[in-house]
């Protein structure tokens, strides 16, 4: 969708600025045409080229960041104003939705909650704008929404602002169709009005955040006037609020363990507008003295003064120290009061303890112990090194802190640092039960209930395969379906028809004909069509999912993503061929069950590989063994020993990855590892830095980590092809899931995916899950890194597709006739 179309829905029009997703909640479409602007007014024929950005705001020491400015314009007829604001809009980068009607203004405000509202008051006889703007200020969520009328310039004397006022606008527009008039208004608005709201908005948040945390938090005016303690206060010292509130802080009672000149000391560093930490007595209510670990910040305001004082205040647990190790932190301390500093920012962050588990002196005490033969080992792997660091640190860090990374040390030690923990199986069974069934080797088969699939024996070639087909004996009317291979939206069924189940050859000699793989290998090509032929007839046509078409369709996508820019930029020569034979063999001789069902089942292919990524290592392992043994199919017949070896490496490591069990460890080394140094590199406009970048596309880690990348995303790409492929995809799979179910029934295993039964799944709910939890962040990568758009556009329409389903509570992958 163009930045500045607009959707005519009746009698309402959205225009949309910047990147807006949300018409997707809108009534139901009805025509679509182009916004041109209106010449006469001055408004460009093609505004603008805009980009969603996040807005920055400053708010005192910190920064927030706020999504684009929503923006609601209500005009009940299209004129020079109204395209005014609408092109204002684009130019500033906000997002814009134009309605016609009070009833629709309403419907589409409860939808989106816009941060501006602009409507329309010169036309009485259309609706009256005093009264919706009542309507508005009726919603709550309204309540920081900057809504403004825009007027008739007056023909007289001036009129008063005071009805406009009563009736909830913040502000009025006099008409100027001006296009800069419009938008100097908006970029007023948004960094007066609109900014001073947002900061409202998050107020409310941080005050949450201090009424919740574990520190007891403390505020003073710059008298020293106490406007504000939270509960944690309120509960370490016995106070109510209302017994603090509005008192000096010399009203208070005061320990007598602190030093006499201790209270002058920090007065005096505060008060120059640094920061005091330290430790500090404070009495509770009931006269007992209690030791804290206290950081006292100014924070500057109006004027450029210091208005208020901000103290949290960290109790220290005086079992936990003698009396020497308590002196010693007070002696510390008061060095630091000479000069005004503190040692270790660290201690005045964010309590991490109101977020995980509180520490104890058993588990401090087991820290130490269970590190120890850490410590001692010579042969340091990189988790060694972080966590002996990490140990390190504890050492002169204080309780909260050790307590925080005490519980970090926990998290080091699980096994699973890549994959996210999902909640219970209620929460979503159709998530949990994919994950169960492809990212793990299930649960152990049950007792007594041995189950061997078995041995299938290599296929050798069908007899009318027995003379291997040239490139250019392919009939016209295959390599009719073949021409448009290099486009993403390729038909694959197409070809499979066209081939009678045999697309993965056909496909092959042209793909990698176009990447001049029997020049790399220096193998003749009829040699390159037998091992094609082979290959293929050790793919199981049986399978409705695993069968050489889906052999033939990530074999595909492997060659479209080849071709992107970026990844030619990272891989060599070796890299595609590796990925193209890779994309070929990658489930060959699948038995169209999953990992978790041998296992369980205890087949041999489970027993032979030790129940690990044992499918993918038969994949690649059955791939060499057919193309060695014979060599009229051994592409790798001619080429060195050493380049064999490297290519086989690539090959074997690109078939393991596809395995899920490691998705998220895969994925996020991608991110850290190419994403995020790529993504700086453009940000501090290193982009023309052209050997910074080529550093990270071509390490010999990195391109590693594309090859995995590209190969996993060209296996499971199906639900970001186009609708009838993704739908055609879906069925396939889901019929293969339904398959193994009823055999799990039939044999007595665990039903590894209880949610794929054939009497009661729904098809959406699972794609749904498919998307959300594996598909969206990955590609979300890939796209970044490769530029892929319109596969973007397929995903984004294929996940509305499958809502729309699920949203009508229909099982099916289609709706019913109508």
């Amino acid at each position: 969708m163009g930045c500045a179309s607009s959707i005519h829905i009746s009698d309402r029009v959205v225009y949309h600025s910047g990147k807006e997703s949300e018409d997707s909640h809108s009534p139901q479409q009805t025509n679509t045409t182009q916004h041109q602007g209106n010449p006469a007014s001055g408004l460009p024929l093609k505004p603008p080229s805009c980009k969603t950005t996040l807005t920055e705001v400053q708010f005192g020491p910190m920064k927030l960041f706020k999504d684009p400015l929503q923006v609601l314009l209500v005009f009940a007829k299209e004129d020079s104003q109204s395209n005014g604001f609408c092109w204002a809009c684009e130019k500033a980068n906000y997002r814009c939705s134009m309605v016609r009607t009070p009833e629709y203004a309403l419907e589409c405000f409860s939808e989106k909650h816009h941060d501006l509202v602009i409507i329309d008051h010169r036309h009485s006889r259309h609706f009256d704008a005093e009264a919706l703007c009542r309507s508005f200020r009726a919603v709550n969520s309204s309540e920081n929404t900057v809504i403004v009328a825009v007027v008739k310039r007056p023909d007289r004397e001036e009129a008063s602002v005071m009805p406009l006022i009563n009736a909830g606008f913040n502000r009025r527009y006099v008409e100027n169709v001006n296009l800069m008039a419009c938008y100097n208004e908006l970029l007023q608005l948004e960094h007066g009005e609109v900014r001073a709201q947002f900061k409202l908005r998050a107020s409310n948040a941080i005050f949450t955040a201090l009424e919740q945390s574990q520190d007891a938090i403390e505020i003073t005016s710059e008298d020293q006037v106490i406007q504000y303690v939270n509960p944690a206060y309120e509960s370490i010292m016995g106070y109510q609020q209302g017994e603090l509130v509005g008192k000096e802080i010399i009203e208070v009672p005061k320990s007598e363990k602190n030093k006499p000149d201790l209270l002058e000391t920090i007065n005096s560093c505060i008060r120059k507008g640094k920061e005091w930490q330290g430790i500090y007595y404070a009495k509770k209510k009931n006269g007992d003295n209690i030791q804290q670990n206290v950081k006292i910040t100014p924070v500057i305001g109006q004027g450029g003064k210091i208005r208020h004082y901000v103290s949290i205040n960290r109790p220290l647990n005086d079992n936990n120290k003698s009396d020497k190790s308590a002196d010693r932190v007070q002696a510390e301390s008061q060095t630091d009061i000479q000069s005004c500093k503190h040692k270790d920012r660290r201690k005045g962050s964010l309590d991490v303890k109101s977020i995980t588990s509180r520490g104890s002196d058993a588990s401090s005490q087991r820290r130490h112990s269970s590190m120890a033969r850490i410590h001692s080992m010579t042969i340091e792997a990189p988790i060694t090194k972080v966590i002996n660091i990490i140990n390190q640190a504890q050492e002169s860090s204080p309780m909260p802190v050790a307590e925080a990374l005490d519980r970090v040390l926990e998290i080091l030690r699980t096994t699973e640092l890549y994959s996210p923990q999902l909640g219970t199986k209620d929460e979503d069974p159709h998530t949990s039960d994919l994950v169960g069934g492809l990212m793990t080797d299930g649960l152990r088969r049950m007792s007594g209930n041995e189950y061997i699939l078995a041995t299938k024996q290599p296929h050798h070639l069908p007899s009318h395969l027995a003379t291997p087909l040239s490139l250019n004996d392919i009939p016209p009317r295959i390599a009719q379906t073949m021409e448009s291979e290099d486009s993403w939206d390729f038909d694959i069924f197409s070809l499979e028809a066209a081939t009678m189940k045999r697309p993965l050859t056909f496909l092959g000699l042209k793909i990698f004909s176009r990447f001049g793989v029997c020049e790399f290998l220096n193998c003749p090509e009829a040699t390159l069509r037998s091992w094609l032929q082979v290959i293929e007839a050790n793919y199981h046509s049986s399978n409705s999912y695993h069968n050489s078409t889906h052999a033939a369709d990530v074999l595909h996508a492997t060659a479209y993503f080849l071709s992107k820019e970026r990844v030619k930029q990272s891989l060599d020569p070796i890299d595609e061929v590796a990925a193209l034979i890779a994309a070929t063999v990658h489930d060959i001789d699948h038995p169209g069950r999953t990992n978790s069902f041998l296992c369980n089942a205890g087949s041999e292919l489970a027993i032979l590989y030790n129940d690990t990524a044992v499918l993918e290592s038969h994949h690649a392992a059955l791939a060499f063994q057919l193309t060695t043994r014979d060599d009229k199919s051994n592409i790798f017949k001619h080429i060195e020993r050493n380049e064999y070896r490297s290519l086989r490496q690539a090959v074997i490591d690109m078939v393991l990855a596809t395995e899920m069990t490691k998705h998220f460890e895969h994925v996020n080394k991608f991110v850290n590892s190419i994403n995020k140094p790529l993504a700086a590199l453009e940000e501090n406009g290193g982009s023309s830095d052209e050997e910074a970048v080529k550093s990270v596309l071509t390490s010999p880690e990195n391109r590693i980590l594309v090859k995995r990348m590209l190969i996993k995303c060209a296996d499971i790409s199906n639900p970001c092809r186009p609708l009838e492929l993704c739908i055609e995809w879906a069925g396939r799979i889901s019929e293969e899931y339904f398959a193994q179910t009823d055999e799990e029934k039939r044999q007595g295993l665990p039903v590894v995916m209880p949610v794929f039964d054939r009497n009661t799944c729904s098809i959406p709910k699972s794609q749904i899950s498919f998307i959300d939890y594996f598909i969206t962040d990955m590609f979300d990568a890939w796209d970044a890194f490769a530029d892929l758009p319109n596969l973007m556009q397929h995903l984004d329409n294929n996940f509305k597709y499958w809502k729309g389903l699920d949203d009508r509570k229909l099982h099916t992958l289609r709706p019913p006739p109508e």
